[in-house]
């Protein structure tokens, strides 16, 4: 299957049993799946790319990302890490400087995103990709590739499809941890007994929320295979949405 699996309903009555002839008609389209990875694969199984970026702020319209951390898990354990320093061609502001360290000296002879955006996408090619708050991490690196693609640089990763679902393990945390009041990544980590080493840089950060991740797949709300996982994550984000919306308004 592409990025689209089949799911078998239920089809059965209140009591359990089947109906004669149809639990075939119950199947459903999983969307949001990355090409070439079965819905029915155990998702702990298969290669997950947890990417971080920092940035010169919150705008992925106009701010540019100057580090991209990407952990690459599967089974549970890390299996490779990258990191890129990029010079975003602004001043980084002292706001953004407070948060993660970064100078300008630093990423002063850094290459510029479009000189590694292919390196990138090779390193997330065939595996699904996720990130702590991935809306966020989603829009920076997507706008950052369109940039790239701009100037004439042939980027393109199965991975990165506009349709495909990101992994996200803040979700899970306002679900598996839901009584605590903050869901930021460290204090989320230090919960379940993780540390972080170096807070707010990008290849410490995507290691450390994809060992969050990996540490609520022993909780029973948690789905066992990669469609299902899809499925549910993109479920709880839209009722978390809703809530957010409720309790703003």
């Amino acid at each position: 299957m592409n990025r689209a699996t089949i799911s078998d309903g239920c089809g059965c009555f209140p009591t359990g049993h089947h109906y004669a002839g149809i639990a075939h008609l119950l199947r459903t389209a999983v969307r949001g799946l990355v090409a070439g990875i079965l819905g029915d694969s155990a998702w702990r199984g298969v290669k997950i790319a947890l990417i971080d970026v920092e940035t010169t702020g919150r705008d992925p319209s106009l701010d540019r990302v100057i580090e991209l951390g990407i952990a690459i898990g599967q089974d549970g354990e890390i299996i490779a890490r990258h990191n890129w320093l990029i010079n975003p061609g602004r001043t980084i502001p002292a706001e953004a400087q407070a948060v993660h360290g970064i100078s300008d000296a630093d990423v002063a002879d850094a290459p510029r995103f479009e000189v590694v955006a292919a390196e990138i996408c090779a390193a997330i090619e065939g595996c699904v990709p996720g990130a702590y708050n991935a809306p966020f991490d989603r829009a920076f690196v997507t706008n950052e590739i369109a940039r790239a693609g701009a100037s004439g640089v042939s980027v393109s990763s199965t991975s990165l499809a506009r349709d495909v679902e990101w992994f996200d393990p803040l979700v899970w945390a306002r679900e598996i941890q839901r009584e605590e009041k903050s869901k930021a990544l460290g204090e989320t980590a230090a919960r379940l007994g993780i540390q972080n080493e170096t807070a707010h840089r990008a290849s410490s950060d995507a290691e450390t929320a994809l060992r969050v991740l990996y540490a609520f797949s022993s909780d029973g709300r948690m789905p066992q295979t990669y469609a299902t996982m899809v499925q549910e994550q993109r479920r709880l984000a839209q009722a978390q949405a809703d809530a957010r919306r409720r309790w703003r308004s």
